[in-house]
C-alpha cells in the first residue's frame, strides 16, 4: 500500500464517527508499505497490511473464504470482462473505457468501489491525483495489484471443461501506476473521511449489496460537497441472494422503492432523500453493454444503466 494512503484512511469499523488509523510499519520497498498495521486510535481496531495490500473490511477474515469471488475461475471471468479488448478478443466490448470516459479530469482523489480486478481505477488513473479501487475481494485485488506492480499479468482462461489456454494482460503505457492503489474494503463502510473523494464510481454492484441504500449515503458521505462527480451504473438484477426484498431500491410493485432502481436511485440523489445532502445533479443518463465469459462458448451480454450526476 502507498504511504501517502495511510493519511487518507479512517476507521470502518467506529463508522458514522470517523476515527484516525495510526499506521505501524514493518517493512518496506520505497513508498509502498509491504508489511504493517493500521490501528484505529479510538476503538483499537487493528487492520493488517500483507504483501502490500491494506486490509480494511470489517467483516472477519474467514468470511471471504465462502465467496464466490474468490475462486480462480470467477477471477479468470472478470479478468476477462475487463480487460479483453486488450487480449484482442472479438467478443470483447468497451464498456470501461466508455465509463471512463464520462468522467472529466479532476485533481484529488478518485475511488473506484466494488472495482473487481481494476480497469475503472487504472483508466482513470491519468485523470485524477490518486485512483484506488476496493473491492471486498481478495482475489480480486491481488490480481489488479499485480498488474499494477508487474505490468503484466498472466492467467488461464477456461476454453470448455477442464480445457483452458493461458494469456496475458499487458499494462497500457498511458496507465500510471504510481497514481493506483487497490485495497480490500466494503463499499457498505468506506475507510475514508467525509468529503474527501473528488470523484466516485460504482459500477455493476448496487444490486449486489445486502444495503444498497448504505452504499449510496457512503458514497455521498465521502463525496466533496461541491466540484464532486458520481458515476452509478448498473443492470439493477435484484435478488434475495443478494438483498433481501425490503432492502432493493426497485424492482418492486409497492414499497417506498416501487418502480425501476434507476429512477428511484435519480430521484434519491436529485432530491437528497435519506439525508442524502446536498443533492446532486444528473448529467447524464443512458446505458453500456457489458460482457463476461465463462468459457468459450458462454457469455452473459448485460445492459448496464448508468447516472452521471455532478454537484
Amino acid at each position: 500500500m502507498k504511504q501517502h494512503l495511510a493519511g487518507k484512511l479512517i476507521c470502518p469499523v467506529c463508522l458514522p464517527q470517523e476515527h484516525e488509523l495510526q499506521v505501524d510499519v514493518r517493512s518496506a520497498d520505497a513508498e509502498d508499505i509491504v508489511d504493517g498495521t493500521l490501528t484505529c486510535c479510538h476503538c483499537d481496531r487493528r487492520f493488517p497490511i500483507k504483501d502490500g495490500i491494506a486490509f480494511l473490511d470489517p467483516a472477519p477474515p474467514d468470511d471471504r473464504l465462502a465467496n464466490r469471488y474468490e475462486q480462480e475461475d470467477v477471477v479468470s471471468s472478470y479478468l476477462w470482462s475487463h480487460y479483453g479488448d486488450l487480449l484482442g478478443d472479438e467478443q470483447a466490448t468497451d464498456a470501461y473505457q466508455q465509463w471512463a470516459g464520462l468522467m472529466a479530469p479532476h485533481s484529488g482523489l478518485a475511488l473506484d468501489l466494488g472495482g473487481a480486478v481494476g480497469r475503472f481505477t487504472f483508466e482513470m488513473s491519468g485523470k485524477c491525483d490518486l485512483a484506488v479501487g476496493l473491492d471486498k475481494s481478495l482475489a480480486f485485488i491481488q490480481a489488479a495489484r499485480r498488474l499494477m506492480q508487474e505490468g503484466e499479468l498472466h492467467f488461464t482462461l477456461k476454453d470448455e471443461g477442464l480445457l483452458g489456454h493461458e494469456v496475458v494482460i499487458r499494462r497500457p503505457a498511458q496507465w500510471q501506476p504510481e497514481r493506483v492503489e487497490f485495497i480490500v474494503a466494503d463499499a457498505q463502510r468506506l475507510p475514508f473521511a467525509a468529503a474527501t473523494a473528488t470523484s466516485l464510481a460504482s459500477l455493476n454492484l448496487v444490486d449486489k449489496l445486502p444495503k444498497p441504500s448504505t452504499h449510496l449515503a457512503e458514497m455521498n458521505r465521502v463525496a466533496a460537497t461541491a466540484g464532486s462527480q458520481l458515476l452509478l451504473s448498473d443492470p439493477f438484477s435484484w435478488s434475495l441472494e443478494a438483498a433481501e426484498i425490503d432492502q432493493w431500491l426497485g424492482g418492486k410493485e409497492d414499497g417506498p422503492y416501487a418502480g425501476k432502481g434507476l429512477d428511484n436511485i435519480m430521484a434519491i440523489l436529485r432530491h437528497g432523500h435519506q439525508g442524502l445532502s446536498p443533492g446532486w445533479q444528473i448529467g447524464k443518463c443512458d446505458h453500456v453493454w457489458w460482457k463476461i465469459r465463462s468459457h468459450s462458448n458462454h457469455y452473459e451480454l448485460i445492459r448496464s444503466c448508468f447516472i452521471k450526476a455532478v454537484r
